[in-house]
């Protein structure tokens, strides 16, 4: 972690083989994250938690004792700010849970790969569960909760000049598109909510979700948001005023038949290490919409999405982002903004409204 000392991490879960297994990945990054406890459940979590300086604590659901989602409101009492990683195997009922978990505070989560997928899940595991580490734990001790000697972002990096603005075009869109993965879902609640009614267009949302996830996840923005969201299907027919999100491990794409946009769904190689990706999404529907194309960049990690809003771009859409202060993680919309591609920069609070004005409201 640069100049500052590694990133202090506590590994919570029932299963000594797991939590054996979690730390000697996170092992593999000495200079970035150090296991300084490891746990059996909830309760063990929290009272290590008011004793030890931590910086992330990778947590699982189902344990005795007290539960994850039990001890995340207590963990996040000793410090609001505390990076917490739900760590859960791919059910549906786990799925339910994380979703509750990151409205309650926790940052994220990864799917914990089981005994029968260990041997082909466990490369991938390690390398999301370091990369969220790496991000959130960045943004954490940015936001001044250092143990160490500093370490992160260097100051030159933080105060580097704003990026610069295109001008809006002239092009009136037909559909709006938008990308998010790390701190979305809570995210994509706010701005449906805060798009203006009716919305006389198609809604299209590349979330980085694994399956199970996304079905829950659109009825969760039904709930919230009041619009009509669902999870796409291979062959939906494509309405304006509904919300499509990209279902867990495909791709979503949109092509033309006759008279009507349809989905299409693939499980063609993954971009940017995601399926769903937003690139895929994004360059399906400048093949359909040419320039009247809206795109909306939500937080996230990573850069996927920058390749396809580039490609909106040339062909005469607009592309906004939103801002650091607001995002989880700022490297998706990081990265259309430092590429010069976006008209606009805005705190999550004003995306929805700012998407609004551009949609011609």
């Amino acid at each position: 972690m640069g100049q500052r000392g590694p990133l202090r991490a506590m590994v919570v879960d029932d299963s000594l083989v797991i939590r054996s297994l979690i730390s000697r990945m996170l092992g593999t990054e000495p200079a970035m994250v150090q296991v300084v406890a490891s746990v059996a459940n909830g309760r063990l979590a929290v009272e290590r938690a008011r004793k030890l300086d931590i910086d992330v604590i990778v947590l699982d659901i189902e344990m005795p004792v007290m539960d994850g989602i039990s001890a995340l409101p207590l963990l996040l009492e000793i410090d609001p700010e505390l990076v917490v990683i739900m760590a859960s195997t791919l059910t549906t009922r786990n799925a339910e849970i994380s979703l509750r978990a990151l409205s309650a505070g926790a940052k994220d989560y990864v799917p914990k790969p089981t005994t029968a997928t260990m041997n082909s899940g466990a490369a991938e595991f390690q390398r999301d569960l370091l990369e969220k580490i790496r991000a959130l734990g960045q943004r954490y001790r940015r936001n001044g909760h250092a143990h160490k000697p500093a370490s992160g972002l260097s100051v030159a990096a933080a105060n580097a000049s704003a990026p610069v603005l295109r001008p809006i075009t002239p092009n009136r869109p037909q559909v709006l598109a938008i990308g998010s993965s790390t701190g979305g879902p809570q995210a994509l609640s706010q701005v449906l909510r805060d798009l203006p009614r009716p919305i006389k267009m198609p809604v299209f949302i590349t979330q980085h979700m694994p399956p199970m996830f996304t079905g829950l996840l659109a009825d969760n923005l039904a709930r919230d948001s009041g619009l009509p969201c669902r999870e796409a299907k291979h062959g939906d027919i494509v309405t304006a005023g509904n919300v499509y999100i990209a279902p867990g491990d495909y791709h979503m794409t949109l092509a033309r038949e006759k008279a009507n946009v349809v989905v299409k769904l693939n499980q063609n190689e993954k971009e940017s290490y995601c399926r769903p990706a937003v690139d895929p999404m994004l360059r399906s529907l400048v093949e359909i919409y040419d320039g009247k194309i809206l795109v909306g960049v939500l937080t996230g990690m990573g850069h996927d999405g920058m390749a396809g809003a580039r490609a909106v771009i040339q062909a005469g859409g607009n592309v906004i982002a939103q801002d650091e202060a607001s995002s989880v993680v700022w490297g998706m919309p990081g990265a259309v903004a430092k590429a010069g591609l976006c008209c606009a920069i805005v705190p999550l609070k004003q995306v929805g409204h700012q998407l609004g004005t551009l949609m011609g409201r």
